[in-house]
């Protein structure tokens, strides 16, 4: 049984100080936030283009990619109708009329391969930049009762490999991937980017400085040979839970993430 998107509870919340307002559920689903904002930090600044949002929900990574990046262009691309529906009026808000001809919500099922891909409106090597924060919770494991907040954080039967498949298809020679993942789950994301990408770069993510890192922001390119690098961790709150200064930067939209 599903929930009706007329009847959502929803807030409009504000991000790079008011750069642009998203539409997300209010009580139910999933809200981002530091999450989509480290991957949509993660891009260089200089990023132009066409960048995939993969499971975009209501498009926080999507819009705050294109919000720093003038001559970038995103697609939102959200498989659950009620959060594609929000993307759509997010876009559709006053605030964010700048970046209406930029930006364009998709609606389609990453998981898909091949033919059924394509006809979904996913184009092969079509992206210069493909972000993502899949789910990271196996099926049975860590589910909500909350239907729409499990479906964003449940992953499906066919795993992480069929996001880094798509990634792999619909994204150009040399173009660039971030994901955010558990930490826990390396070795998976190693195994999915065999024969896809290359040149890996871990960036781990701390909630405090001498606490180890539950999250990693992995960044790599499509088709590249080169090695492995892990770079000095980011961290988010100081010894008293406060925002950290690089913390406040990047969520108010005037930092990046150091990939080297």
């Amino acid at each position: 049984m599903g929930i009706k998107a007329e009847v959502l509870e929803t807030t409009t919340d504000d991000f790079y100080r008011g750069a642009f307002k998203v539409l997300q559920p209010a009580k139910t689903g999933h809200r981002s936030g530091l999450d989509a904002l480290l991957i949509a930090a993660s891009l260089p600044l200089d990023a132009s283009g066409y960048v995939a949002d993969l499971g975009s929900g209501a498009g926080v990574a999507g819009l705050a990619a294109i919000s720093v990046n003038p001559r970038l262009n995103a697609v939102l691309v959200e498989k659950n109708p009620m959060m594609a529906d929000l993307a759509r009026k997010t876009l559709k808000l006053r605030q964010n009329l700048q970046y209406a001809s930029r930006a364009e919500v998709l609606e389609a099922d990453v998981t898909l391969s091949g033919a059924k891909r394509s006809a979904s409106g996913l184009k092969n090597d079509h992206f210069d930049y493909v972000i993502m924060n899949p789910p990271y919770n196996e099926a049975g494991l860590r589910a909500s009762p909350d239907i729409l907040r499990s479906q964003a954080h449940v992953m499906g039967v066919s795993g992480l490999d069929a996001w880094m498949r798509t990634s792999a298809a619909i994204m150009k020679p040399g173009a660039t991937l971030v994901l955010i993942y558990r930490t826990e789950k390396i070795g998976e994301i190693s195994a999915c980017s065999q024969g896809r990408f290359g040149g890996q770069v871990i960036v781990p993510i701390h909630s405090r400085s001498d606490e180890s890192a539950k999250r990693i922001l992995v960044k790599m390119t499509k088709g590249s040979r080169a090695p492995l690098s892990i770079m000095p961790g980011f961290v988010t709150h100081d010894g008293d839970g406060q925002s950290t200064k690089q913390a406040v930067a990047l969520l108010n939209g005037e930092a990046r993430i150091n990939f080297g």
